[in-house]
C-alpha cells in the first residue's frame, strides 16, 4: 500500500453509491486527502464501515480505512457543506434518484454526472438547476467485484466539460489522483462520443449471448454493428456535434472508419479495438440483462439514438431493433432462449425493419 501526498486544496464529495465509477472515483480522491462521503443503503454503508474500500490498481491494492458513510440523503447532508457530488448510477435509476433529490434541490451541490448517455444531464438539471450540472465520462475500465470492491482494469481516464466553475478545478484534483482527467470545452461532443464506443457489441452481445469477438467475426452482425454507429452519426452530424478523441480512445478513427474504411480494414480493426477495451469481459448490457433487474441502459444508448433520430427525421432502423429487441427480453416478454445463439433471428428482424438485404 502506497502513502499518497494530500492534495493541497481538497474537496468535499459527495458520492452517490459506491460502485465501480463511485468506488474508483471517491475512493482515489479519498486516498489523496479529500474529503468523501459515500451514499449507500444502510446494510451496504454498514459492510463497508466495516472493512473499507478496495481499489486493485495496475501496481497494488489501496485500501480506504473507515471510510466515511451515509445511509440516508438526509444523513448525508447532515455532513455537508459539499463542493460537489459524483453521481455515476445506472442510467435507468436516474428518475428514481431525482424524485428522491428534489425536495432538497436546494441543498445538493454541483453534480458531476459520469453516467453513460446523452440524456442524464438534462433530466438532473431539471430538478436542481443546469447550472449546477457538470457533464462528465469514463473511458477507463473498472471491474467490480462488489460494493466498494473494484478492479482498475485499464486506465485511460475521464473527461469533463462544461463551464461550471468547479469544473477547471476538479480536473486537477481527479488528475492529481491518478484518473488522468482531461477538460473538453463542447459538453455535446463528449457524450456523445463516448456513447459511440459503448454501442460497439453491446447490445448483440446481450441479444445473442455472444462475446464481441463472435459478434465480430461474424459478416452479418458486423453489418448490424457498422449500421447502428452511421445512424448514431448522421444523428451527431445534424446537430452539429463532433467525434473527438477521448481520453486515450480514439474515437474519432472509429468515425472516420466507419465512413470511409473498407470492411476488410476496417473489421479487424474495430474487433481489436472492442476486444482490448473489455478484455474477456461480457459487455455492460448483457450484464445488466443477467442481473435480474429487470432493466436495462439500452434504452438510454441505442433507444437515445432512435429518440433523437425521430425528432431530426433520419431512420434508425439498426438502433430501434436492438432496443426493442432487448428490451423485450430484459421485460421477459419473450423467453431468453429466443434469440440466444441464434444470429438469423436478430438479422432477420433487422431486414424486415431496414428493408436491406443482409448476407
Amino acid at each position: 500500500m502506497t502513502n499518497f501526498s494530500p492534495d493541497p486544496n481538497p474537496l468535499r464529495v459527495l458520492s452517490f453509491g459506491a460502485g465501480a465509477i463511485g468506488t474508483y472515483i471517491g475512493g482515489s480522491l479519498a486516498l489523496h486527502g479529500h474529503t468523501v462521503v459515500f451514499l449507500e443503503r444502510p446494510p451496504v454503508a454498514a459492510e463497508l464501515q466495516a472493512r473499507g474500500l478496495h481499489l486493485t490498481l495496475p501496481s497494488n491494492v489501496q485500501i480506504v480505512n473507515s471510510p466515511m458513510l451515509a445511509g440516508t440523503l438526509v444523513e448525508a447532508l447532515s455532513l455537508s457543506p459539499f463542493d460537489v457530488a459524483i453521481f455515476a448510477l445506472k442510467s435507468f435509476d436516474t428518475v428514481a434518484v431525482m424524485k428522491d433529490i428534489r425536495p432538497y434541490a436546494t441543498d445538493i451541490p454541483p453534480i458531476l454526472c459520469l453516467q453513460n448517455g446523452v440524456e442524464n444531464e438534462p433530466a438532473i438539471a431539471a430538478v436542481i438547476g443546469e447550472e449546477k450540472v457538470i457533464y462528465g465520462t469514463v473511458t477507463s475500465a473498472i471491474g467490480r467485484n462488489g460494493p466498494g470492491d473494484i478492479v482498475l482494469e485499464k486506465l485511460r481516464g475521464i473527461g469533463l466539460s462544461g463551464s461550471h466553475p468547479l469544473t477547471e478545478r476538479l480536473v486537477q484534483a481527479l488528475d492529481t489522483a491518478g484518473l488522468n482527467a482531461h477538460l473538453f470545452h463542447r459538453p455535446a461532443d463528449m457524450k456523445w462520443s463516448k456513447m459511440l464506443t459503448n454501442l460497439l457489441a453491446n447490445a448483440t452481445s446481450a441479444i445473442l449471448d455472444m462475446t464481441p469477438a463472435r459478434i465480430f467475426a461474424h459478416p452479418g452482425l458486423y453489418q448490424l454493428e457498422i449500421a447502428q454507429l452511421r445512424e448514431a452519426l448522421s444523428v451527431m452530424r445534424a446537430q452539429g456535434i463532433r467525434a473527438i478523441n477521448l481520453p486515450r480512445t480514439p474515437v474519432r478513427f472509429l468515425a472516420f472508419g466507419v465512413k470511409w474504411l473498407p470492411t476488410k480494414l476496417l473489421r479487424p480493426l474495430i474487433a481489436r479495438q472492442v476486444g482490448g477495451g473489455r478484455g474477456g469481459k461480457m459487455p455492460s448490457f448483457y450484464i445488466d440483462l443477467h442481473s435480474g433487474r429487470g432493466q436495462s441502459e439500452v434504452d438510454y444508448l441505442n433507444g437515445a439514438v432512435v429518440r433523437f433520430g425521430a425528432r431530426l427525421g433520419i431512420p434508425t432502423p439498426a438502433n430501434q431493433v436492438l432496443n426493442d429487441t432487448l428490451l423485450t427480453i430484459a421485460r421477459r416478454e419473450v423467453k431468453p432462449d429466443t434469440y440466444s445463439g441464434k444470429p438469423d433471428a436478430l438479422l432477420e428482424r433487422f431486414h424486415h425493419a431496414s428493408k436491406q438485404p443482409w448476407t
